[in-house]
Protein backbone atom coordinates (compact mmCIF):
# COMPACT_ATOMS: atom_id res chain seq x y z
CA UNK A 1 0.00 0.00 0.00
CA UNK A 2 1.54 3.55 -0.45
CA UNK A 3 0.47 6.65 0.64
CA UNK A 4 0.61 9.72 -1.77
CA UNK A 5 0.82 13.78 -1.46
CA UNK A 6 0.02 15.78 -4.02
CA UNK A 7 0.53 19.14 -4.22
CA UNK A 8 -1.23 21.27 -6.95
CA UNK A 9 -0.21 25.23 -7.20
CA UNK A 10 -1.24 27.91 -9.96
CA UNK A 11 1.59 28.26 -12.29
CA UNK A 12 3.83 31.40 -11.51
CA UNK A 13 2.36 33.10 -14.38
CA UNK A 14 -0.97 32.79 -14.03
CA UNK A 15 -2.94 35.08 -11.85
CA UNK A 16 -3.98 34.21 -8.23
CA UNK A 17 -6.98 36.15 -7.63
CA UNK A 18 -7.89 33.99 -4.10
CA UNK A 19 -3.66 34.46 -3.25
CA UNK A 20 -4.14 38.13 -3.56
CA UNK A 21 -7.46 38.24 -1.50
CA UNK A 22 -5.74 36.76 1.25
CA UNK A 23 -2.67 39.15 0.92
CA UNK A 24 -4.75 42.26 1.21
CA UNK A 25 -6.11 40.99 3.94
CA UNK A 26 -3.03 39.76 5.58
CA UNK A 27 -2.13 43.18 5.33
CA UNK A 28 -4.97 45.26 6.34
CA UNK A 29 -4.51 43.04 9.58
CA UNK A 30 -0.78 44.27 9.68
CA UNK A 31 1.28 41.45 8.62
CA UNK A 32 2.51 43.89 6.01
CA UNK A 33 5.54 41.52 5.42
CA UNK A 34 3.96 39.21 3.42
CA UNK A 35 4.75 40.11 0.13
CA UNK A 36 2.74 37.21 -1.88
CA UNK A 37 0.06 34.84 -1.37
CA UNK A 38 -0.35 31.75 -3.91
CA UNK A 39 -2.84 29.37 -3.04
CA UNK A 40 -3.04 25.72 -3.83
CA UNK A 41 -4.88 22.26 -3.63
CA UNK A 42 -3.29 19.48 -0.67
CA UNK A 43 -4.66 15.76 -1.88
CA UNK A 44 -3.48 12.54 0.32
CA UNK A 45 -4.55 9.38 -1.60
CA UNK A 46 -4.13 5.70 -0.22
CA UNK A 47 -3.28 3.60 -3.37
CA UNK A 48 -3.31 -0.32 -2.98
CA UNK A 49 -0.04 -2.00 -4.55
CA UNK A 50 -0.62 -3.19 -7.83
CA UNK A 51 1.30 -4.66 -11.03
CA UNK A 52 1.19 -1.19 -12.65
CA UNK A 53 4.40 1.17 -11.58
CA UNK A 54 2.95 3.49 -8.64
CA UNK A 55 4.83 6.61 -9.75
CA UNK A 56 3.39 6.05 -13.18
CA UNK A 57 -0.34 5.50 -11.97
CA UNK A 58 0.46 8.71 -9.96
CA UNK A 59 1.24 11.31 -12.71
CA UNK A 60 -1.61 9.37 -15.09
CA UNK A 61 -4.07 10.65 -12.50
CA UNK A 62 -2.33 14.07 -12.11
CA UNK A 63 -2.59 14.61 -15.72
CA UNK A 64 -5.88 13.55 -16.50
CA UNK A 65 -8.02 14.74 -13.53
CA UNK A 66 -6.48 16.23 -10.55
CA UNK A 67 -4.57 19.50 -11.77
CA UNK A 68 -5.38 21.49 -15.09
CA UNK A 69 -1.61 21.19 -16.45
CA UNK A 70 -2.61 24.40 -18.41
CA UNK A 71 -2.70 26.60 -15.96
CA UNK A 72 -1.42 24.34 -12.72
CA UNK A 73 2.38 22.70 -12.05
CA UNK A 74 1.75 19.45 -9.63
CA UNK A 75 4.47 17.68 -7.80
CA UNK A 76 3.58 14.41 -5.43
CA UNK A 77 5.68 12.07 -2.47
CA UNK A 78 5.23 8.65 -2.55
CA UNK A 79 5.17 6.74 0.84
CA UNK A 80 5.67 3.13 0.99
CA UNK A 81 3.34 2.16 4.10
CA UNK A 82 3.97 -1.55 5.73
CA UNK A 83 1.44 -2.71 7.21
CA UNK A 84 2.08 -4.16 10.80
Amino acid sequence: MFKVKVYITLRENVLDPQGAAVKSSLHSMSYESVSDVRIGKYMELTIEKNNRDIDEIVKEMCERLLANTVIEDYRYEIEEVVAL
